[in-house]
């Protein structure tokens, strides 16, 4: 126990051999000097001690931990994503007027459909906007009621598309993120009858 020996020596009175002469410290400074040399040996003999013993702190060791902000369970949507696995056709418009021609461009694209496919883990496969390779996404719900289509994550996420609206046969959707709700527009899906 070096350490006990160093901090009685200390206490003892360790600066009186020093003080002498024409000494800085007086006698009262090194009372005061191994005053507070003592109480940073017992700091340190305390520290040293480790899980022994558990005092109080203002600090935590571990912090508590802190919910996402913004993010809820994610609900499940009312429409499911079997209703819109299939071959579908294609066309989009900006002017809610053009709806009416713009369905029927869409069905005319049925000799080249545009295929949702099933995914692995419950969702569908489609594309996000600007993405070249089609990949897995799930059908979200919202505490709002709309469906939205997109990564998991936040609902509505930037790179979702809100179901504007789904009857079975045709179902338009809306890209949440403004720039490319700008570019697609309104994306009307029209289902293909079977394979003549």
């Amino acid at each position: 126990m070096p350490w006990l020996r160093f901090c009685a020596w200390l206490r003892k009175g360790c600066g009186r051999g020093l003080v002498r002469g024409n000494a800085m410290i007086s006698s009262a400074h090194a009372r005061t000097v191994a005053n507070l040399a003592a109480a940073s040996c017992l700091a340190l003999l305390l520290g040293a001690c480790g899980g022994g013993m558990s005092l109080p702190s203002f600090s935590s060791s571990q912090p508590a931990p802190e919910a996402e902000p913004g993010t809820a369970p994610e609900m499940p949507a009312s429409i499911r994503a079997d209703e819109i696995v299939g071959r579908w056709g294609l066309a989009s418009f900006q002017n809610p007027a053009d709806r009416a021609r713009t369905e029927a461009a869409a069905r005319a694209q049925c000799k080249n459909p545009y295929v949702i496919g099933a995914g692995s883990s419950g969702g569908v496969i489609m594309h996000l906007a600007d993405q070249a390779t089609p990949q897995e996404l799930r059908l979200k719900g919202s505490p709002s009621g709309k469906n939205y289509i997109g990564p998991s994550g936040p609902t509505p996420g930037e790179q979702d598309r809100e179901i504007v609206s789904f009857d079975g046969r045709v179902m338009i959707t809306r890209f949440v993120d403004k720039d490319a709700a700008t570019r697609y527009g309104n994306m009307v899906y029209v289902r293909c009858g079977p394979k003549a």
